[in-house]
């Protein structure tokens, strides 16, 4: 039988703690949004009574606010801990009522990347370092957070010659790391889990798959275990990268294009859309001939897909047919979505 979900919140100073039952019965509302393209997020709205303990953990603390409070929310679905959120929190606001208990505290907050968005690198030199070999430097400085790095080296290695060129880091940690994956055809995110205080920082290709799931059924009577979906084709979407190599001896730029079928974008539908827009990607004839490869597959993996697809999903009655976490079972209802078209 079904045990139901328990919410555990912790929250603290780079290490959290779980917070006292006060805290946890005066939350009303909690958001978490998942995402790979930019940070994932989390909203926590409390109800704040007179002599609450809120009060003097968020705003006693007046302009001398804690540089990092941790915030870590776990669900239990049906004995099985899953970790939706380990961030910090970046705002708290109080917004007031004249009813008893309509006083209500937000606190908002990004995962672990915001850590990697507050200082500037800028300047330091990564000689004889593919992206990849990049990525994990700058990712071991976060082990003290509980980040486990996971780099997937790029299908195209192209090692700079210190004689030649040494790559220096740009921006922030956060915001190099984003474009070493954007150059790549990658992308960058933090994972939380999966225990709890442990973090992944995930670096490599977009994963479209998950842990094979049971059948999605819509209007199914007893079966049914989506609420809702919907789904959208976009054919105008899809676009053909072309890129330029320089010949050596007379530098005349030779076109070659890239298809957007490719190990960094495998197809989810047995028919591929063709494309109607052609993108001459200019700049690549400066660029080595593995550069310029790089580039164009990067471009053909970010133009390929035209399907988009949300649904609704009732975790509560499908947990005993779950063979996987939670973010396995969207990663299949967004697979099987594209392939249904």
């Amino acid at each position: 039988m079904p045990k139901g979900i328990d919410l555990t919140l912790m929250i603290g100073p780079a290490i959290p703690l779980p917070v006292p039952k006060e805290v946890l019965d005066a939350l009303t509302s909690l958001e978490v949004t998942s995402r790979t393209d930019q940070p994932s997020g989390f909203q926590l709205k409390f109800t704040l009574k007179k002599g609450s303990t809120l009060s003097t953990l968020f705003l006693l603390a007046g302009g001398a606010q804690i540089p990092l409070v941790r915030v870590l929310i776990v669900v239990t679905l049906n004995g099985t801990p899953e970790v939706l959120m380990d961030g910090v929190m970046t705002h708290h606001e109080v917004t007031g009522g004249s009813g008893a208990g309509s006083t209500v505290l937000t606190i908002t907050g990004e995962d672990l990347s915001r850590a990697m968005d507050y200082i500037d690198f800028t300047g330091t030199p990564y000689p004889a370092m593919p992206p990849e070999a990049r990525a994990l430097v700058i990712l071991a400085k976060y082990a003290f957070l509980g980040v486990v790095p996971l780099v997937i080296p790029t299908i195209l290695i192209d090692v700079p010659i210190p004689v030649d060129r040494i790559p220096v880091h740009q921006g922030t940690d956060f915001r190099y790391l984003r474009k070493l994956a954007d150059a790549a055809g990658y992308v960058f995110y933090i994972e939380p889990g999966p225990v709890p205080g442990a973090s992944v920082g995930y670096w490599g290709p977009n994963i479209k798959v998950g842990v094979p799931q049971p059948a999605l059924n819509v209007d199914m009577d007893a079966h049914t275990n989506v609420e809702s979906l919907s789904f959208s084709f976009n054919s105008q979407a899809a676009s053909l990268p072309i890129i330029f190599i320089s010949e050596p001896t007379t530098h005349a730029p030779i076109p070659i294009p890239v298809p957007d079928i490719s190990p960094l974008n495998p197809p989810l539908g047995s028919i591929p859309p063709l494309p109607l827009n052609f993108n001459l990607m200019q700049g690549t004839a400066k660029q080595t001939p593995v550069e310029a490869a790089q580039t164009g597959m990067a471009e053909a993996s970010k133009k390929a897909d035209a399907i988009t697809a949300t649904g609704t999903l009732d975790a509560l009655r499908k947990q005993t047919e779950l063979t996987g976490s939670l973010e396995d079972v969207f990663l299949s209802l967004t697979g099987r979505l594209a392939l249904a078209s």
